[in-house]
């Protein structure tokens, strides 16, 4: 066994929508070592986003306990989370959330303008080349086609070497070649930085990228012999 990066035990969710109670995650618990591929299969619904949402941080388990680089995430206060959050992961979301009025390579270096960084523009532009997109590092994304705002996105989530990648449906807006490319890529990602990779996917194609795959249904994960 490698060095674990991210450590999920019991993780329990739930919504209250008035009177009604909904229970989106139980007992979920999840081991992730450095440069492991992860994949978790679930239909629409079945608490991929929330599971990921809580494994960034970005949202709170009811119970359980998340630790991330071997530091409990519910003794940090806001600003170690962000801190977390900024430095040791990277987010890749199904719509990109590029920011418009920004162009492709300042959507990439927007991570270390956050962090206070000096200049990274060297470690952006070989990000850009790595993802095939040179010549269209000045676009703003209205003028970049889905595979390559995917790509935009993959990039910017890499731009501060995070120990940790967090992939939500990030091919749920492609066509099957373009999400195949970004499969593709996120593989050659894994083996050139020995990235770790969590990736949730409702597609059994995709879902077999992970050096281990799991599905979420009812809540409850288990691994796919």
């Amino acid at each position: 066994m490698g060095e674990i990066i991210l450590q999920a035990k019991n993780i329990d969710k739930s919504f209250s929508n008035g009177k009604t109670k909904l229970s989106v995650l139980k007992d979920f618990s999840l081991d992730v070592d450095v440069g492991q591929i992860i994949t978790i299969m679930g239909q629409s619904g079945s608490g991929k986003t929330t599971a990921l949402n809580i494994l960034g941080t970005l949202d709170q388990a009811d119970a359980g306990e998340l630790s991330i680089n071997g530091k409990q995430v519910h003794d940090m206060n806001e600003t170690e989370l962000s801190t977390i959050r900024n430095r040791d992961i990277g987010f890749v979301f199904q719509f990109h959330h590029l920011l418009p009025e920004f162009s492709a390579i300042e959507n990439i270096l927007m991570p270390t303008w956050i962090n206070g960084a000096d200049d990274r523009r060297d470690r952006a532009l070989d990000l850009i080349e790595k993802m095939g997109l040179s010549e269209r590092k000045d676009h703003f994304p209205s003028q970049l086609s889905g595979g390559e705002r995917s790509r935009v996105a993959v990039a910017r989530a890499l731009m501060n070497k995070p120990k940790l990648v967090l992939a939500d449906e990030p091919t749920g807006n492609l066509d099957e070649k373009n999400a195949n490319k970004l499969i593709d890529l996120l593989g050659k990602i894994n083996k050139d930085f020995h990235q770790a990779i969590v990736l949730t996917t409702h597609n059994p194609k995709i879902a077999r990228i992970g050096h281990k795959q799991f599905f979420l249904e009812n809540g409850s994960l288990s691994e796919k012999a």
